[in-house]
């Protein structure tokens, strides 16, 4: 039965109608909220391959699409502030793991941590370790940092040139 599936799958990834067979099924909406747009092959074939190159791919079709989706839609000065980005992170680290769990397989395992830091390189590179987007303090802050060195240098230049003065006309 499961080969007929399995079969039924691989066909069906070709035909149009195959991705309104979710419906046929009885697949509830609840169980794939992270479905946006057709992909090339319907969910409940791709749940029926189990692990390896097909969870791979599950994650790449169906949790990475909605996340550059999300990302695209914020601005990419944002994408290092962890406020902004916590949500959609933690949507797309549920989506692999509910992936995962339909798929029976293990997570996280090393599919995911390969994913992770594909995501990482793409959109995290130039974010800090810290995970803090990095800017200037305050004026208020900065320019006492500023000033006090500024002012100490010129009142110990103005210092030793009055004494060099001074010394001249004792000797």
């Amino acid at each position: 039965m499961l080969l007929l599936f399995v079969n039924e799958c691989f066909r069906a990834s070709c035909n149009q109608k195959s991705f309104l067979s979710l419906k046929a099924r009885n697949i509830p909406k609840a169980k794939t909220p992270f479905l946006l747009a057709k992909p090339a092959r319907p969910l409940w074939c791709v749940l029926a391959l189990g692990c390896g190159p097909h969870y791979e791919f599950a994650i790449e079709e169906f949790c990475l699409a909605k996340f550059r989706l999300d990302m695209q839609e914020l601005d990419q000065r944002h994408w290092c502030s962890w406020e902004d980005t916590v949500e959609l992170y933690g949507e797309l680290t549920n989506c692999t793991s509910l992936v995962a769990h339909k798929m029976d397989c293990f997570w996280p395992n090393r599919l995911v941590d390969e994913f992770f830091i594909r995501v990482h390189k793409h959109y995290f590179h130039n974010c800090s370790l810290s995970g803090r987007q990095l800017k200037d303090p305050p004026n208020r802050i900065l320019g006492p940092f500023i000033v006090v060195p500024i002012l100490v240098t010129l009142l110990m230049t103005a210092l030793v040139v009055w004494r060099s003065k001074r010394s001249e006309g004792i000797v």
